[in-house]
């Protein structure tokens, strides 16, 4: 099919029912962006932290504190599971649920989207939300900490299908941006 002929077709009916990852640091937008992407292109939206959260009965901060970040990724991996299983979903994810080799078999059942923001727009971010932050709670220097989990995770999520560069846009022109990229993304 030609890109001419993908782009006017409806992007609804273009990704034809295949889930919408998005992934990235914390604080790249993914569950600012989800919601605004979901309803521009007629899909449900589900915030897998949020879903960790009911699962477990308690804050991911929690979770980290009592249990360990192991304890954690293995609910992330049985919520992604029971996510994937499902169609026409624009998910969330967090921002380490790429350093799971096991995952990647469910992420790549449908388009995996990267929220690549700067380090600089992290740490600005950060700075503001560290309370909500788990990753964060370890007392090391946060410029030290996010330099550490991008050398870690850039590589992993070079591993997705769409890389998509976000700036100073606000998180609707992030989702239309993501749109207008997926049909090119979808006829290589």
């Amino acid at each position: 099919m030609s890109k001419s002929l993908l782009k006017k077709k409806p992007i609804k009916e273009i990704i034809s029912g295949r889930n919408l990852y998005l992934i990235g640091m914390m604080a790249s937008g993914k569950s600012v962006t989800g919601p605004l992407l979901a309803k521009k292109i007629g899909y449900r939206f589900i915030d897998s932290d949020n879903v960790i959260e009911q699962v477990a009965k308690k804050k991911i901060s929690k979770i980290f504190i009592e249990d360990g970040e192991k304890t954690f990724r293995n609910i992330e991996k049985k919520v992604l599971h029971e996510i994937g299983s499902n169609h026409s979903l624009v998910i969330s994810t967090g921002g380490g649920i790429v350093t799971s080799s096991s995952n990647w078999g469910i992420l790549h059942q449908g388009i995996v989207i990267w929220l690549d923001l700067t380090k600089g727009k992290i740490i600005s971010r950060l700075k503001n939300d560290h309370l909500n932050r788990p990753m964060l709670g370890g007392g090391q220097n946060l410029e030290t900490l996010v330099d550490k989990l991008l050398n870690e995770r850039i590589p992993l999520y070079k591993e997705a299908d769409l890389r998509v560069s976000v700036e100073d846009e606000t998180p609707s022109d992030v989702a239309e941006k993501i749109i207008k990229m997926l049909p090119d993304i979808l006829n290589s």
